[in-house]
C-alpha cells in the first residue's frame, strides 16, 4: 500500500490521547532528524510531518498513515 502524501499547508487531523486533533502541516521531513529529544526516522519513501495544532501551540510529528486530510 502506498504511503499517504501531504504538503506543507494541508489541514489534517489525527488521534491523540486527548481525542481527535486538527492542525496544519508546517514542515515535511524526509531525512532522520531530532524532534523533542527523540530521533524521527523519516525518509524520502516515508516522510513524516510536523503539524501545529489549530487550538494550541502544540507541535506534533506524525507519519502520513496517522493523518487524515480535511476538506478546505
Amino acid at each position: 500500500m502506498a504511503a499517504k502524501r501531504f504538503k506543507r499547508g494541508n489541514h489534517v487531523s489525527w488521534n491523540s490521547e486527548a481525542g481527535r486533533v486538527r492542525g496544519r502541516i508546517t514542515r515535511v521531513v524526509t531525512s532522520p532528524t531530532k524532534f523533542k529529544s527523540y530521533t524521527v526516522h523519516a525518509g524520502r519513501d516515508e516522510p513524516q510531518y510536523e503539524i501545529k495544532s489549530d487550538t494550541t501551540d502544540h507541535i506534533a510529528m506524525h507519519r502520513g498513515s496517522a493523518l487524515t486530510k480535511l476538506r478546505k
